[in-house]
Formats: C-alpha cells, structure tokens, sequence
C-alpha cells in the first residue's frame, strides 16, 4: 500500500490507525455480519458506540456537566444560521469579530435572523491579521459574540480567548481537539467534523445547557438545539458512519495521550514549517506574527510564475493538496491531528530542495 502525505485543508487526513480499523470493521462491524453503515440507529450497540463517542470527547476536552454535546448534520454552514436562530429574535443584536473568510459567511448567515454588528473586520489587511481586542467596537447589549477561532484560508488563529459577559460562540472547525480549551468560557463550541474529527457528514456542537431555551418558539425542530439535547442526537437518523469514525478517532486521540499531547506536536509541527519559511528568501508567509495559525500554513513563492512547478513536483514527492483556497493563491499546508511530524519533515525537505533547483 502506497500512502501520500495529504496537507488538504478538508476533507483532511485521518489517522491511519482508524482507517486500517474501518477497514477490517466494514462488512462485519462488531460480529454482526452486517456493516456498521446497514445496523440500525436505534440498536445496542450503536447506542452504546454513540455515547462511549461523547464521554471520550467530554474526557478529552474536559467537557462540564452542564453542557450538552450534540452530533447534528449539516456542517458548520448549518450552525452558522443555528447560533441566531438558538440565541436572538429578530429584533436582538450579535456581535461578530470578522477575521476571515469563515468569519464573514456567519456574519452573513446572521443577518437573516437579527441585527449584526461587525465589532472588529480584518479585511482591511486581507485578512492577515487579528485586530486588537481594545478596538473592538461590541454592542452594549448583544446577544452573544460569534468569532471563528482558526481561520482555514488566510491561517490567522485567535491565541486567546475573547471576554466579555455575553455568550460566547466559536466556530472551532479547523481547531477543535488540536489543544486544551477551557470550555466553560464559552456559551456554544461548534464545529465541522472534516479536520479533526472524522468524515464530512456530522457536526460537532457543545452548548451549555442554560441556552437551550433561548431558541425561537417557530423553528423547525431539526434547527433547534433542545431537540438533540433531548433526543441524544437521534432527531432522526444520523450519520452513522461518520458517527462510528468520529468515535474512532476520539479514542485514536486518547491513545496519542490526549488534546495535552496533540498540543505539543503540533506546535512542533507548525514552529518547524514557520521557520523554514521565515529563514528562505523564497518563501514567505503574510500572517502577522501573534496569531499564526497551527492548523493551515499559508505560503508563498518569490516568484508566482513557479507555482504550477512547484505543485507537480510536489504531488510527484506524495505531498498532495498544497494548492492554496482560490481566493488567495499560492500554497497551504494544513497540518491537522493526523498530519504526521515525518510529514511536516518531508514538506520541509521538499520545499528546501526545490529552492536550491529553482531559487
């Protein structure tokens, strides 16, 4: 078996370990004889494998008691027209801190549901940077604060927590489960599962419990978070094979010695890449120093024209998806959970060869 060294910013790369495990668990998942895509939600044992996925997740993340952790679909699209929908009226007013692409599609979902209010935009520097949080301009009386923590296309992550007395949403989809976080500092944690989590087709939110009856009284019930509190996230039937890989790679976490251990590789991961970029005249990298994504590293070349090369030379080596998002051009390595250091060695051996063929 021939194995590529995958930087896709999402679907992303899972561990190997969970797809050998999906492999050998595919016709004949736990003795069944049937797959654990054609078992019924409602059966033992998916029950019990939905509920060993939330405990380890509440494990790993250190998850309070008065949180619900809910597995809807949808995606965080879905979540970014949930949070307004779960937490204002028509007439109520968020506050959103704009500081990527991501960032500006919530707002935008937003509007439709309530007032919105960009307190900090860092369009103005094409999104390279994280506005300083003393010039935020934030609503007296909004209804929560929306920011989006890791921001996939420009790399720019958010190294602090944003305060406040309001509650606070996070669109954690690109970092989630890539260091602690004290969860307790936020009012809804959601987020996509295909980075670090598992398979496109579930979603990962956790709200705590005093928000659940905020939710407007005519939502549908599938935008409702209180029904997938109440249900245990079977408000029909879920995606169970995402479901299933989620809960995999939960445990795969556990194994690796938790969101602690991840922390520390992949900031040896991404301090490693920096610093070969940093250290070339023929790579730079335009984010701002004090907010350097861990999960997506942006480059670029001296000279654009050998970026075409650059990309077949690349996937040749099985360095694959190091195009960057349309929007801005050049490469982009996205080093999630399962992106091994050996990975990040041979990129860095790659880039370093072809600056000495073509710099």
């Amino acid at each position: 078996m021939s194995r590529v060294y995958n930087f896709s910013a999402g679907p992303a790369a899972l561990p190997l370990e969970v797809l050998e495990t999906i492999r050998n668990d595919l016709p004949d998942w736990l003795g069944s004889g049937m797959s654990v895509m054609e078992v019924s939600h409602r059966s033992a044992d998916f029950v019990e494998l939905a509920a060993r996925a939330e405990a380890t997740l509440r494990e790993l993340l250190q998850v309070p008691d008065d949180y619900s952790v809910l597995f809807p679909q949808g995606g965080a699209t879905m979540q970014m027209a949930m949070a307004p929908m779960n937490l204002s009226n028509d007439d109520d007013t968020a506050d959103y801190i704009v500081t990527g692409s991501w960032g500006k599609k919530a707002a935008g979902e937003a509007t439709k549901f309530c007032k919105v209010n960009v307190a900090a935009d860092a369009s103005d520097r094409k999104f390279t940077y994280i506005p300083d949080a003393s010039s935020w301009q934030r609503s007296d009386d909004a209804a929560y604060l929306h920011y989006t923590p890791n921001e996939t296309i420009a790399g720019v992550e958010f190294h602090f927590v944003p305060g406040g007395d309001v509650p606070l949403v996070a669109d954690m989809s690109s970092n989630i489960l890539s260091r602690p976080i004290d969860v307790s500092r936020f009012g809804v944690i959601y987020a996509g599962a295909q980075k670090n989590i598992g398979p496109a087709g579930i979603t990962l939110v956790i709200v705590r419990n005093e928000l659940l009856d905020r939710a407007r009284p005519n939502n549908p019930h599938l935008m409702t978070w209180k029904s997938y509190a109440d249900s245990d996230s079977m408000t029909n039937t879920p995606p169970t094979f995402a479901w299933y890989v989620a809960d995999l790679v939960f445990q795969w976490l556990k194994r690796q010695g938790g969101v602690e251990a991840m922390a520390e590789i992949n900031a040896r991961k991404s301090s490693k890449l920096y610093a070969a970029i940093d250290t070339s005249d023929f790579y730079s990298n335009p984010v701002a120093l004090d907010c350097r994504s861990r999960m997506n590293v942006p480059f670029i070349l001296a000279d654009d024209a050998l970026d075409k090369k650059f990309l077949e030379e690349s996937a040749a080596a099985g360095l694959t998806n190091l195009k960057g998002h349309r929007s801005v051009g050049g490469m982009r390595a996205s080093i999630y959970n399962a992106v091994s250091e050996e990975a990040v060695d041979a990129l860095i051996a790659f880039m370093a060869d072809f600056e000495k063929a073509n710099g």
